[in-house]
């Protein structure tokens, strides 16, 4: 995955500096100057270079969204201006109307890249249900999701305020649905301390996610990628944190209760499927069920038409990481990628994550879901 997205961006990069090129440097006489064209493609080969030694090596994946993206979008905006003679005529204009654009785009993505990752947004969601004990009736959970902790900076402060802004909540229940890590067991040595301070009054549970079984990495041994997943458990559990694999919960309040669920990661290829819905459902008859399932495809392959499930809680989809003006292209893969959905009085909230793959968060901003509970029909 990482290797097809480098060769993309080389390619797509030699394509948009040779356009350039052509437009710009072939007319001057001083072909001594040519190679100036030619930088881009230079930067974002070894940024790109950089990413397949170092992948943990952030600075260099933006570089690379900073240098490629707004000179495709130069491109773009000078190709169109050129389909029209007056722009061709005045090359000047047109030169200057696509830098402006490659420019909005440039500060655009600086942002993203630096403030856009830790700007986190609180979303207060309160979900009505008839089937909810009394006993339960205001009961709130945190839900976060994605964390991706090789992606983090050591001692981070933004993921530091990110708990914080967690803590601040005082939830009743902590509610991780999967991604802790990006490939390995080993980042978790990075956040451990501060995802550690995570509290609520009953307790934090998690799931795991696609990346949390190690199938991102190159191992010289299938002893050895066990051995990492092992360490990863581990390390959930010195946190203080109850992983829940395939198998369910009771939460109680009083002579009342409702069950937590939790399913190991169940995707459509060519993410894994590990869930035994089945056997984490196993005892749980007549009780208000809350599911965290990674991956909301999973809702509609096997929650909904196979149990009385009410709410499930997702991540997974990072809503691309992009959402402007309330749109992103995670629509195109996922029919449920971002926030609440409800089909016969169930619910589904997917959460667009904490953490990032490439640092960037445009509108996507990495999110802390707050879910209150309340007892009844919707008024």
């Amino acid at each position: 995955m990482v290797l097809v997205f480098v060769i993309s961006s080389i390619l797509l990069s030699i394509l948009t500096d040779w356009y350039i090129f052509n437009v710009y440097c072939r007319p001057l006489p001083r072909k001594r100057t040519h190679f100036l064209c030619w930088t881009p493609s230079f930067l974002t080969a070894v940024s790109c270079l950089s990413i397949l030694a170092f992948p943990d090596f952030m600075p260099a994946s933006i570089v690379l969204l900073c240098v490629t993206v707004p000179k495709l979008m130069f491109v773009l905006v000078l190709f169109v201006l050129r389909r029209f003679r007056f722009f061709r005529k005045r090359p000047a204009v047109s030169g200057t109307v696509a830098g402006l654009a490659g420019l909005f785009l440039l500060g655009t993505a600086v942002y993203g890249a630096t403030e856009g990752i830790r700007h986190f947004e609180v979303n207060d969601v309160v979900l009505y249900f008839d089937t909810l004990p009394d006993s339960f009736d205001g009961y709130r959970l945190v839900q976060i999701s994605d964390i991706h902790s090789g992606s983090w900076p050591e001692n981070s402060s933004a993921l530091a305020e990110a708990v914080s802004i967690v803590n601040a909540q005082k939830a009743d229940l902590v509610l991780f649905t999967g991604d802790i890590v990006n490939a390995t067991a080993s980042e978790l040595l990075k956040t451990m301390g501060i995802l550690g301070k995570i509290k609520a009054a009953d307790g934090v549970f998690s799931v795991l996610g696609n990346h949390d079984y190690g199938t991102y990495a190159e191992w010289d041994s299938a002893e050895a990628e066990a051995a990492n997943f092992d360490s990863l458990l581990v390390r959930e559990k010195a946190m203080g944190w109850r992983l829940l694999d395939n198998e369910h919960v009771f939460v109680r309040r009083g002579n009342d209760s409702i069950a937590i669920i939790g399913v190991q990661n169940s995707g459509e290829p060519p993410f894994p499927d590990y869930a035994e819905l089945d056997s984490a459902l196993h005892g749980t008859d007549g009780v208000f069920k809350v599911l965290m399932s990674h991956d909301p495809t999973h809702w509609r392959r096997e929650v909904l038409p196979d149990t009385d499930i009410e709410l499930t809680l997702s991540g997974h989809t990072h809503d691309m990481q992009f959402s402007l003006p309330g749109f992103s292209p995670a629509r195109y893969f996922y029919p449920e990628h971002s926030g609440l959905y409800e089909e016969g009085g169930r619910m589904l909230y997917v959460n667009a994550g904490l953490g990032y793959l490439l640092p960037i968060r445009l509108g996507a901003w990495p999110e802390i879901t707050v879910i209150t509970l309340r007892c009844g029909p919707r008024p």
